[in-house]
């Protein structure tokens, strides 16, 4: 079972060499739209070249127009969404996204060390809370959000739902991350300060360690109850509509 407790160095994930055949297609249907998609605020990325131009969601968001490339050393004045934050965004940061805008880090988790974070310049540095990713590479996994990803669940969280939808249009995989994540981020949509979103995040979490252990208790019953001949419905998909025994055996 992929641990769910920890945190990964990294938030945002680079894509990886499944995304390339997703990137082609996208690109063709996303670029040729007749009516320009308008997002109202900046949208904006660090991007440090660490991955395969055709691999990363953040420069598929720059070739439609959708994004800004920032410069090293060059200020953000909106939510920045980076492994170096020390709060979790929260709908207490509407103003801030609405009047400056959401911007990410784009780098490997592998080379983290190499990024000098330091010159990234932004007052409001940001971690994302406990999230599930639906990109292809890693659909599923907790905490392994890429750069679309990142963006959209910092707009959602922070009621910008029409902005995160652009978003995620662009991507054939894209209208998965609101199914799979909708309740986790109605629920934090209910906190005012970040402080109320790391104790919502606990009791998240808490609900699915205790759902885990009693769905492992359910096949427990089902291996050695020759009278069950019907699965516990309770237990099928998780509720909240997570991945079942792939997600448990870690694939």
């Amino acid at each position: 079972m992929y641990d769910s407790h920890e945190r990964p160095e990294s938030a945002v994930d680079e894509d990886g060499p499944d995304e390339a055949q997703d990137e082609g297609t996208q690109d063709e249907d996303s670029e040729g739209s007749d009516e320009p998609v308008k997002i109202d605020v900046p949208v904006a990325m660090w991007d440090f070249d660490q991955c395969d131009p055709k691999r990363c969601s953040g420069k598929k968001l720059a070739r439609l127009g959708l994004i800004k490339d920032m410069r090293v050393g060059q200020r953000f004045r909106g939510i920045v969404v980076t492994p170096k934050g020390t709060s979790v965004v929260s709908p207490s940061d509407r103003e801030i996204v609405q009047e400056a805008g959401v911007a990410v880090v784009e780098c490997s988790w592998a080379r983290l060390d190499d990024v000098p974070f330091s010159k990234i310049r932004s007052p409001n540095e940001r971690l994302l809370p406990y999230l599930v990713a639906t990109n292809p590479v890693n659909y599923g996994k907790p905490w392994r959000l890429n750069c679309v990803e990142a963006l959209a669940a910092a707009f959602y969280i922070t009621g910008f739902d029409s902005y995160a939808e652009t978003l995620m249009s662009k991507f054939s995989w894209g209208h998965s991350f609101w199914t799979v994540n909708q309740r986790l981020i109605e629920r934090y949509r209910t906190c005012s300060t970040a402080e109320e979103m790391e104790e919502m995040q606990k009791k998240i979490m808490a609900e699915i360690d205790a759902e885990y252990v009693e769905r492992r208790k359910g096949k427990f019953c089902s291996n050695h109850d020759d009278d069950l001949l019907v699965a516990n419905p309770n237990h099928a998909g998780g509720m909240w509509g997570l991945p079942g025994a792939a997600e448990e055996e870690g694939q």
